[in-house]
Order: structure tokens, then C-alpha cells, then sequence
């Protein structure tokens, strides 16, 4: 019989987490071939919390309390995934929040994505099924769908439609293997960066619609400008695609300089210095783009693929040149040459840069 433990960190939840620890177990008849524990991670509540918690183990053999210190969100995760490691030896963790918001009866269904083959399943609002309350205010909806649209653009991965919320179930392989990653994040943007180390290690990512519901007891703990900026801050970081983009606008302008000294300036044949500026910006991009934007996959100088690399680099890039060049061509023949500029910033914006992202990352910088 495999093990499942239930993390749920709380600080003052004394009016939620009765109700949460009976629901929980509950679930034990509907997923008969797994042994559930539940663990809560309490930051020394002021409520009474973890003394409700003692009362209801006596009542329940696998309900498990580590009292810590409170450090946010991320460290009292941290804190329990090494307690279950020790006591329990879960096959998988569940996260949960205690305040009423994650409804445990949908734990049988993220134990049957990870049955079915996923390593990390994600349960989202935001696709057909899911809901947020009725009765948020317009700034935490704008907070809530506006972090989870900036996050999925950023990283390039619109399939997964939720990255915050904190109900969740993953393989214990990969929480073990998350330690010394996650152990740098202690606000709610631990979720995020979660999801994230995931996809680079090659998890198998999988989704369940849940209906997020308003919280009946106590406050809730998200400071809205602290989540928000760490949010940012971590995309911005850690974001191949974004980095992408800001290497594509240093190559347009050592293109643009160079055209600009050369046809301008110094009066040399358009075509030699065009050639000279377009490779310029090509050498450039792939060298900021090999050690920077994707430096998680990068191809060594050493490994033999470097040249290879940068002359395929130089085939999607000579395919980018063709498809803007054509695509003016074909706008300024129907609307005029006018407004060519628009033309061009909306070719490279919503072709060209697409593009040329998916297809580095097919066939140049590939995960390893």
C-alpha cells in the first residue's frame, strides 16, 4: 500500500482545522489502496491551533503535528516535506491550504492523474470546471488572473493554466530533488518557482479543475504587494523567454547601428553592410542567447555541437529574415507604405518572435 501525506502549513486556523482534519480522512474509504497521513506544519499559532491538532490525534492514527517557526509559506513547506520524508516515506505529497478555500474531497482525483502517469498535478481555477469566488473584489481577481496570464506568457507554457494556487499532488522524487532549489523561497512565489523547477527536471505536468471557495474563518495571509513583486521579480529571473526577447532587442539595435554607420555614415554598398550588420546581430544572439536564455540547456564550446548549433541557429534566423521580408512585402502592397513601421513591429512581435522560440527551442537549444 503506497503512502500519501497531506501537508497543510497553518497559523491561526483554530475555526478551520477541525472541519479540514475530518474532511481529509474521510477520503481514506475512496482511495482504498493508499495509506493517507495528514501533517500539519503549524507556525506556532496564538488560537489554539496545535492544541486542537493534539486532541484529534488521539482520534486519528496518521495525523501528524510539527510546530515551527513562522518564516513564510515556503519554509514551513520545506520544514514538512523533511518531516514526512523521515517519519512517513510518502510515495506522494499532497499540499493543501486549512483555511477552507481547497475542498479535500477532490484528493481522489489527484491521486488518480498521478495513478494514471503524472508526476505533478495541479489544481487549477482557471480551465472549464474550475471557479474562483463570486465575492472577490475586483483588485484580488485582477491579482489572481493577472499573475497567472504575466506567468504563463513569461515562461511560454499556456497549456498549464494554473501556477499559484497551493492545492496540489506530486511524487515525493521530485519534492526530494526540489530541497536545495526551494529552500530560497519563502512567500507564496514557492509555488511558482515549484512548478517551474518541475518543468525543468521533466516532470510529467497534469491538471483538475476545482472550485476555489471564500474562506469562513480567520484572515487570510497574502500580502498582495509582496506576492506580487516577488512574482515579477522571479519570472523576470528565471523566464528563457523573456530573456529571449531582450537579447532579440540587443541584436536589432547592433543591426540597426551597424546599417546606420555603415549606409549612413560611411557610404558603403547597402548589401555589404547589411550582410555585415544582420551577422553581427545573428553572432550576437546566439552567443547571449547559448550562455543566458537558455544556459539550463546550453551547448558547450567543448561538446562538439557548438558550430553545428550556431549554423542551425543561422538557418531559423535566415527563415525569420524571409518570413518578415515577405510579410512586408505582402502588407505594404495591400494597405501601403505608410505605415511600414507598424508593420514591422507587429511581424516581429507576433511571428517572428514566436517563432523563432519554438523553433529554437526544437532543434537548437533542446532539453537535455
Amino acid at each position: 500500500m503506497r503512502k500519501v501525506v497531506v501537508i497543510a502549513p497553518t497559523f491561526n486556523e483554530k475555526g478551520n482545522i477541525e472541519k479540514l482534519i475530518e474532511q481529509i480522512f474521510e477520503q481514506s474509504k475512496n482511495i482504498p489502496n493508499w495509506e493517507i497521513h495528514l501533517l500539519i506544519v503549524d507556525s506556532y499559532s496564538k488560537d489554539g491551533t496545535a492544541e486542537t491538532v493534539r486532541r484529534l490525534q488521539k482520534q486519528y492514527k496518521y495525523l501528524h503535528l510539527l510546530e515551527t517557526e513562522k518564516e513564510g509559506l515556503g519554509k514551513a513547506y520545506i520544514r514538512g516535506f523533511k518531516y514526512a520524508e523521515e517519519m512517513i516515506n510518502p510515495y506522494l505529497m499532497i499540499q493543501i491550504d486549512a483555511d477552507g478555500q481547497h475542498q479535500p474531497n477532490r484528493i481522489p482525483e489527484f491521486i488518480k492523474k498521478i495513478e494514471n502517469g503524472a508526476d505533478f498535478v495541479i489544481g487549477t481555477r482557471y480551465s472549464k470546471g474550475g471557479s474562483i469566488p463570486q465575492g472577490w473584489g475586483i483588485h484580488r481577481k485582477i491579482l489572481s488572473i493577472g499573475a497567472n496570464f504575466f506567468i504563463r506568457l513569461g515562461f511560454m507554457k499556456l497549456k498549464i493554466t494554473e501556477w499559484t494556487n497551493g492545492y496540489r499532488a506530486i511524487k515525493f522524487w521530485l519534492v526530494k530533488n526540489a530541497y536545495d532549489y526551494l529552500k530560497n523561497y519563502s512567500g507564496y512565489v514557492f509555488q511558482v518557482a515549484f512548478i517551474d523547477f518541475a518543468l525543468k527536471n521533466k516532470a510529467v505536468i497534469d491538471e483538475i479543475p476545482v472550485d476555489f471557495k471564500e474562506r469562513k474563518f480567520g484572515i487570510s495571509k497574502i500580502n498582495a504587494l509582496q506576492y506580487s513583486s516577488q512574482t515579477i521579480f522571479y519570472v523576470l529571473a528565471h523566464s528563457s523567454f523573456i530573456k529571449f526577447v531582450i537579447v532579440g532587442l540587443i541584436g536589432f539595435w547592433i543591426d540597426f547601428g551597424i546599417s546606420y554607420l555603415g549606409i549612413q555614415r560611411m557610404h558603403q554598398a547597402v548589401w555589404v553592410i547589411t550582410l555585415l550588420s544582420t551577422e553581427s546581430a545573428i553572432i550576437s544572439n546566439f552567443i547571449l542567447n547559448n550562455f543566458w536564455s537558455f544556459r539550463h540547456k546550453k551547448i558547450e564550446v567543448s561538446s562538439g555541437g557548438f558550430l553545428p548549433g550556431f549554423l542551425k541557429f543561422n538557418l531559423v534566423s535566415s527563415g525569420s529574415i524571409a518570413i518578415q521580408t515577405i510579410g512586408m512585402q505582402i502588407l505594404v502592397g495591400f494597405f501601403g507604405r505608410k505605415l511600414w513601421y507598424l508593420y514591422k513591429i507587429l511581424i516581429i512581435a507576433f511571428i517572428i518572435i514566436p517563432y523563432s522560440y519554438i523553433l529554437y527551442n526544437k532543434f537548437i537549444w533542446k532539453s537535455k
